[in-house]
């Protein structure tokens, strides 16, 4: 990977995205300070270098409370990435937002729990500004250049893996959630924290916890329409990182002395 090449663009595809390029790739290996490896693939697609890491793993042997997003971020920001392209499956609350829809949220509410959320959470400590946790020029970007995309959205991130009962979908619904998933948090505090915008494509396969016991959400089912899905997020993903400018900058939330300790392994 040529960090000259910069802005480097990287696609975190969520389940159901396990491969990127048809053409040639490049596997790429990235030792972090959190004590693991992450294996990335380098390829081309719309016109540009694209690094890609599938987040469950390859063979889908991760689970959402077990990823490890500190590591993932870390390497993606070791190899220059500054705009990050997250795909996710989500189960939907908002009957505007139904089954095939590719929402790109705004907004996002936590309900995780004992996932390292922080780079900044041993000597030294930042508070990360994140009333607007998707408010980059990258979402803007993508926007414009996928105009079937569903504008807006609050996505809840759960614990998982299981999925909701029809009680919590019930009380999630009536506090204005619209979309439900279990691996964009702490992803985008991440990657906020090291200077990487990044924008979450939700692809809704279901409708939350279903509205009959017959309709109750599977994972069958979700990877059913996740397959049926596939090219049109790999479409929208080619035309995103098409249009990223190469001189692309990212917000910068946290002051640069602190993102280089948290790169020179000093901040954890």
């Amino acid at each position: 990977m040529d960090n000259a090449s910069s802005p480097a663009v990287a696609v975190i595809g969520g389940s159901g995205l396990y491969e990127l390029f048809d053409g040639p790739s490049e596997r790429v290996e990235v030792a972090t300070p959190f004590g693991d490896t992450v294996v990335l693939t380098s390829g081309e697609l719309g016109g540009r270098e694209i690094l890609f890491l599938p987040r469950h793993g390859a063979d889908h042997s991760v689970p959402p409370h077990l990823i490890p997003a500190r590591s993932t971020i870390w390497a993606l920001a070791s190899l220059g990435v500054r705009a990050l392209i997250s795909t996710a499956a989500v189960g939907s609350l908002n009957p505007a937002l139904p089954v095939g829809t590719i929402a790109v949220p705004d907004q996002l509410v936590d309900r995780t729990w004992g996932r390292r959320d922080s780079y900044f959470d041993g000597s030294t400590v930042r508070h990360l500004p994140f009333s607007d946790p998707f408010g980059s020029r990258l979402r803007e970007l993508a926007l414009q250049s996928c105009p079937e995309l569903v504008d807006g959205a609050t996505v809840l991130v759960i614990q998982g893996p299981r999925f909701s009962t029809r009680a919590e979908s019930t009380i999630n619904r009536t506090a204005g959630i619209d979309l439900v998933n279990m691996t964009l948090y702490p992803e985008a505090a991440l990657a906020a924290e090291l200077g990487i915008d990044m924008v979450a494509l939700c692809l809704v396969t279901d409708v939350d916890s279903g509205e009959t016991a017959e309709e109750a959400v599977t994972a069958e089912t979700v990877f059913a329409r996740l397959a049926e899905a596939r090219p049109r997020l790999i479409s929208a993903i080619a035309r995103i990182a098409a249009s990223v400018p190469r001189d692309y900058v990212a917000r910068e939330l946290i002051d640069r002395d602190a993102v280089a300790g948290v790169m020179a392994g000093r901040s954890r």
